[in-house]
């Protein structure tokens, strides 16, 4: 791998050249230079935060090893993606101490993880245990939060818990919610039939995101009033959205997105460990056999039910502008700035932060961003 200490692109704002500078890792200078239409776009390297495995690497099967997740993190940076949060459901407080610890372990020994891992996110086990709101999540631990549990998260996890998604319906969640909003833990709702009550309790105690909005959720909800409208119309939350054509339909996305503002939103993959995959019928710890159809989307065989995201976010961003009639700058920053605030303010291109640098080449209507090349912390990566 060779070190450049620059790199030039196009902004995908104004189409205009820019020569990206760096030392030690950080951005030292991002100025304008004459490029012609050729060249590719240049953008802060794409921010996951909600990641279960990709390609049939799987992090919620067993313990995940440090070989699974190096192999997930370079998948990542072929779609662009140079920060994530491994992102691990509902499980046994046994099973989930382990896997926050070979997660912690792995960081700690791989360079390149340690760079890409800003956080692990958990995404249960306090979830609405009916059918529907709860998911593919396993029913049989599904749990109320508590605060007697989640310091032994942290410490198998060697502190590394950094964002949490449950239900607000249970009694003990606002208590739960200020302890660890106190502690820096970013809580989200998510995977909830919870009352507009209790999502406006979970965010006057510290809540600060909605988990994939519009998903995880029962079929059939009353018109209004409801725990999405809620979500919707605070301006306290950020929402993430699942933008790869079947999570959400592209009218929905596009007036979610126009309710929340670009402002408050952000992509996220929700990929699992069948995305990627070729087309088939595959056995999955998590939902039984599963079908991969030929345009990624995982359903529960044999039926319209989801089983989990298919596509990386060099995929999503290209639906978002499609569906949603944003610019591509637009849907860029809901994949890297935004949810870069969540992540120590990662996904910017400015001096002073890191040199994580995604290029890459797009014209209106593909269905993908083509990556091109890849810097983490300014090392080029094979992309």
């Amino acid at each position: 791998m060779s070190r450049p200490a620059q790199v030039v692109g196009r902004d995908p704002a104004s189409g205009q050249g820019l020569a990206v500078e760096w030392a030690n890792g950080s951005i030292v200078s991002v100025e304008p230079v004459a490029l012609d239409e050729t060249a590719p776009y240049i953008s802060a390297g794409f921010v996951d935060l909600q990641v279960n495995g990709y390609a049939g690497h799987d992090l919620n099967t067993g313990v995940p090893s440090r070989e699974t997740i190096e192999h997930l993190a370079r998948r990542l940076l072929q779609a662009g993606v140079t920060s994530f949060a491994p992102t691990l459901i509902t499980a046994s407080e046994g099973s989930l101490c382990k896997a926050l610890a070979s997660i912690a372990a792995a960081r700690r020994q791989s360079p390149l993880l340690a760079q890409m891992i800003g956080f692990v996110h958990v995404e249960g086990p306090s979830l609405d245990p009916a059918d529907g709101p709860r998911g593919a999540h396993p029913l049989e631990h599904v749990r109320p939060p508590s605060l007697d549990e989640f310091p032994r998260w942290q410490e198998a996890a060697e502190g590394l818990v950094g964002l949490v998604t449950l239900s607000p319906h249970y009694e003990g969640a606002p208590a739960y919610i200020r302890a660890l909003a106190a502690q820096g833990v970013v809580v989200s709702i998510g995977h909830t039939g919870a009352t507009p009550e209790q999502i406006t309790a979970a965010v006057d105690a510290g809540a600060r995101l909605s988990t994939h909005l519009g998903n995880g959720a029962a079929s059939t909800l009353p018109r209004h009033p409801n725990f999405i409208w809620t979500q919707l119309s605070d301006d306290r939350l950020t929402a993430s959205f699942i933008a790869d054509g079947h999570h959400l339909p592209a009218s929905t996305l596009k007036a979610m997105l126009r309710a929340k503002t670009l402002d408050n939103a952000i992509l996220v993959s929700d990929a699992a460990a069948l995305g990627g995959q070729p087309p088939g019928r595959y056995g999955s710890s998590i939902g039984g056999e599963v079908d991969v159809s030929a345009e990624g989307r995982l359903s529960v065989a044999g039926t319209p039910y989801l089983a989990g995201a298919g596509h990386l976010l060099h995929r999503n961003i290209a639906f978002a502008i499609e569906a949603a009639g944003i610019s591509l700058a637009e849907a860029l920053t809901l994949a890297s700035r935004n949810p870069g605030r969540f992540m120590g303010g990662r996904g910017v291109l400015a001096p002073g932060k890191r040199a994580d640098i995604t290029l890459f080449s797009w014209d209106s209507g593909d269905r993908e961003l083509r990556i091109e090349d890849v810097y983490l912390g300014g090392e080029r990566m094979s992309a």
